[in-house]
């Protein structure tokens, strides 16, 4: 099964703002459906059931606290003049935290040899972009600003995606609270 950990956004102002955004830039791009907005914490790909349970075990012993972060901000992955995604980020003071958390994430899979490929960067993806739309710099630069709401982090989930033509379908395996 595709599995990856993440922190879902809940928070239904945000889910609006986003929306609204999305609904306001004119690219030629598939907007992400707003429940399934999310922070990849870590990418597991494809992993066995046998594999899973040992992954919920592991998250299991994950302690943290509640914490609040502010997303801001507009970017593009791997860059506006090609971009295949378009993304929103966080305060600063948020995306330590996140970042953070993601470490423990890291830390307790290690072991069962799940490693991430790349270092987390915070963010959530807004936009996926299949064909090339050109240069989008000056659309991003003027939304840069944007500030999209306050989202409350008190819990990280483990998460199965099926790839489907209509997009994915994500199934929650476990949530992890924070320590209140």
């Amino acid at each position: 099964m595709r599995t990856f950990v993440a922190i879902e956004i809940s928070n239904k102002d945000v889910k609006k703002s986003v929306k609204d955004f999305q609904s306001n830039l004119k690219i030629n791009a598939q907007p992400v459906n707003c429940e399934q907005l999310h922070f990849t914490l870590q990418f597991l790909g494809e992993i066995s059931k046998e594999q899973s349970e040992k992954v919920i075990e592991s998250l299991k012993t994950i302690k943290f606290s509640e914490f609040k972060i502010n997303l801001e901000g507009i970017g593009a992955f791997p860059k506006p003049k090609f971009p295949r995604v378009i993304w929103i980020g966080t305060n600063e003071k948020g995306g330590e935290n996140l970042i953070e958390l993601a470490k423990k994430v890291e830390i307790v899979l290690k072991p069962l040899g799940l490693i991430s490929d790349k270092p987390f960067k915070p963010h959530i993806t807004i936009f996926r972009i299949k064909k090339k739309i050109g240069d989008i710099t000056e659309e991003l630069n003027r939304k840069k600003s944007t500030n999209f709401g306050m989202q409350k982090i008190s819990s990280i989930k483990l998460k199965k995606s099926e790839l489907t033509s209509e997009g994915p379908i994500y199934t929650d395996l476990l949530e992890v609270n924070a320590v209140k």
